[in-house]
């Protein structure tokens, strides 16, 4: 009697320590930190964004030479294109998900500051001796620009632009430092620098259509995590983000 009685005081210790243990386990999974993913973003996506997720590890730059690297097998887990083309591009090849278009943007054009040059319309452009700085053509903002300039008929100035740049942000900087007069650049990257460059609007007519568009990465190691992290983007919390630096509601 003593025997089994012992046995089955055992038994029953053991079946509580198992289920402490279990439980344990289950409250340090729960608690488990979500992974930190690398997020590859066009440049003009810098200063929004961080605000959105702080822990993500962010490569920013041309879009097109994010889509290269993903194509070359460099690792990333989501990636977030100044267009929906690249993105598209990547899906067909099978490198990445179906692309989410998650928020627009508009072309505007950046003049040194004070306006030394006296221009007020993109057709001042056509003056001689101005220095005009653009992305290069495969770029999405490069992309853009040609599209502007085609519809006002002023494709001519592509060929007089002093340098062809790999992002928006290439081209900011040459006006904000006053190493050109004018650039084509993301209305939400003319705001980054309020106060060193003029804006000037293009005309409605002559505005492209500028999408954004996300999607995971198919060989990440945290499929799933990427996934959601593209989903985030369009949470309200993201959105009034990317509104609060000046992106664009998509309209269908």
């Amino acid at each position: 009697m003593r025997l089994r009685a012992l046995a089955a005081a055992l038994a029953a210790a053991l079946a509580v320590a198992s289920s402490v243990l279990a439980a344990v386990a289950f409250a340090g999974s729960a608690h488990q930190q979500p992974p930190r993913l690398t997020v590859f973003a066009a440049a003009s996506l810098t200063n929004v964004f961080p605000h959105i997720d702080s822990r993500a590890r962010y490569s920013f730059g041309g879009s097109n030479m994010l889509a290269a690297q993903i194509q070359q097998g460099l690792p990333a887990d989501v990636f977030a294109s100044a267009n929906t083309g690249l993105p598209w591009q990547l899906h067909r090849k099978g490198l990445v998900t179906r692309p989410v278009v998650f928020t627009s943007n508009k072309l505007v054009l950046v003049i040194g500051h004070g306006n030394p040059q006296h221009l007020h319309s993109v057709r001042d452009l056509e003056r001689s001796g101005l220095k005009i700085v653009m992305a290069a053509a495969g770029v999405p903002v490069g992309d853009y620009t040609r599209t502007v300039l085609k519809r006002l008929g002023l494709s001519d100035l592509v060929d007089k632009a002093v340098a062809q740049e790999t992002d928006v942000r290439e081209v900011l900087s040459q006006v904000a430092l006053g190493e050109a007069d004018a650039g084509f650049v993301y209305a939400t990257d003319a705001k980054t620098v309020q106060g060193k460059v003029g804006v000037i609007g293009l005309p409605k007519s002559a505005q492209p259509r500028v999408l954004y568009a996300a999607a995971a990465v198919k060989s990440s190691k945290h499929l799933q995590a990427a996934k959601a992290w593209v989903q985030r983007l369009l949470t309200r919390r993201a959105q009034t983000k990317l509104r609060t630096a000046g992106f664009l509601p998509v309209r269908h």
